[in-house]
């Protein structure tokens, strides 16, 4: 597959941990953060794997809430309040960027809804032209893919680093693959970088990616093949009415 190498923009997540007086409170208390200075990001597209729980999520929050983006969902002009979280892990991360970018955009695939709505609202007091950056159209006048697509697709066009929670999560398997594309003709031409949490091996298929599974032993990097989302989706296809037989007997 031939692509024009980008260049990544966050190139490191730093850890201060004398900045926690308890170690055993949350979220310093998730196994996959035990031990860890320093995460290495420096990728165009980089994956955080593992089950509900792990940390991944917390993880990307924190990363977001550093930015300074909302973690509803929305970037650094949105001016939505989260106050449902507990985002004290962005207190003793630093963020090493060359270059530094300050565009970009969070998503929460369970709480784009509430952005939705913040558009419209916005909409309704400044006028339509609000939703160029989205398709021109009210995302609620969209499926929940069409809507994702129109952002990605649209609003996506500038230079900015992007954090996914669960992208796939309004995507089907066929819109999955456009997302793949979608990143590829960003990333390729240097426009951003992407850090994503997913469960989806379609989107972990993403060539020249890093992979960082989160579980009760730590935190690994492994090759798309190595993750259990790989091994266990393969072996369920190619074995399905034997897992069939066992799970529903």
């Amino acid at each position: 597959m031939e692509r024009i190498k980008g260049m990544a923009f966050l190139k490191e997540v730093r850890f201060d941990w004398s900045k926690v007086k308890n170690r055993e409170r949350y979220p310093f208390n998730i196994p996959a953060f035990n031990d860890i200075q320093s995460l290495c990001m420096d990728r165009n597209v980089v994956f955080l794997v593992g089950e509900n729980g792990t940390g991944k999520s917390t993880l990307l929050e924190a990363i977001a809430n550093a930015c300074d983006f909302s973690t509803i969902s929305g970037g650094r002009n949105h001016l939505l309040v989260d106050s449902r979280g507990d985002f004290s892990l962005s207190d003793i991360i630093a963020l090493s960027w060359f270059p530094k970018v300050e565009k970009g955009f969070f998503l929460r695939s369970e709480s784009f809804f509430n952005f939705a709505n913040y558009l419209d609202d916005l909409a309704e007091e400044f006028g339509g032209n609000v939703y160029a950056p989205y398709g021109g159209k009210s995302l609620h006048q969209q499926s929940h893919g069409e809507s994702f697509l129109s952002l990605f697709n649209n609003h996506f066009q500038r230079k900015g680093i992007y954090l996914l929670d669960e992208p796939e999560g309004a995507l089907s398997p066929q819109r999955q693959l456009a997302f793949l594309r979608i990143i590829w003709e960003l990333e390729s031409a240097g426009k951003a970088q992407f850090i994503i949490a997913t469960h989806s091996p379609i989107l972990l298929s993403y060539p020249n990616s890093m992979i960082y599974c989160f579980d009760e032993e730590g935190l690994k990097q492994k090759t798309y093949q190595e993750t259990e989302h790989y091994q266990l989706t393969k072996d369920f296809l190619n074995n399905t009415e034997l897992f069939l037989n066992k799970l529903l007997r």
